[in-house]
């Protein structure tokens, strides 16, 4: 007897939570998940990326990455959308560290003076337009220090995406303000 009131505590502990669950969810969310992803169009790498405070993972010279992570956008487009993009460059990623002498890993001195070389950027930039689905958000990382993100299903490198620039872009000798 005791076995069955147990049993119909938890039926009914359970059933509340099913019903308490279903009222959450009888509202439309007013955000909509996206996947984050980046495509570094110079030489240095990003050791490291936010997008509105969300991260992304690490993207090498001239390739793909950061997908590691997903970024929460309104369910509604406005074109008053902003998002602050975040990142950490290390402008000679294929520098040879001296080693240690004994064990392994590089020189702790020689890698603090080339982590002194990285560099922290910040760029606000427009939202484009996306509709009521949102493939995933990719952030593009240009010379210059330059950010350009789409929302678009068709990814990069198609022809039908919205983001031209070749993915090998060389740094000019001046930057446009």
């Amino acid at each position: 007897m005791r076995i069955l009131k147990v049993f119909t505590l938890c039926q009914w502990i359970g059933g509340s939570l099913l019903l308490l669950l279903a009222g959450c969810s009888v509202g439309e969310s007013k955000f909509l998940g996206s996947g984050l992803n980046a495509i570094n169009h110079t030489s240095a790498a990003i050791n490291h990326f936010f997008v509105n405070g969300s991260g992304g993972g690490n993207v090498s010279p001239f390739g793909y990455g950061g997908g590691m992570g997903g970024v929460m956008l309104p369910r509604q487009w406005q074109p008053s959308l902003k998002l602050e993009v975040e990142w950490e460059t290390d402008p000679n990623p294929y520098a040879r560290l001296k080693r240690k002498t004994s064990g392994y890993g590089p020189d702790e001195e020689a890698y603090a003076k080339h982590k002194a070389n990285y560099q922290q950027h910040r760029a606000i930039v427009d939202l484009p337009p996306y509709e009521d689905r949102l493939c995933a958000l990719e952030v593009h990382f240009l010379p210059c220090n330059q950010v350009k993100v789409s929302t678009s299903c068709w990814r990069y490198p198609s022809p039908n995406s919205p983001i031209k620039e070749p993915l090998e872009m060389k740094e000019p000798a001046i930057c446009p303000k």
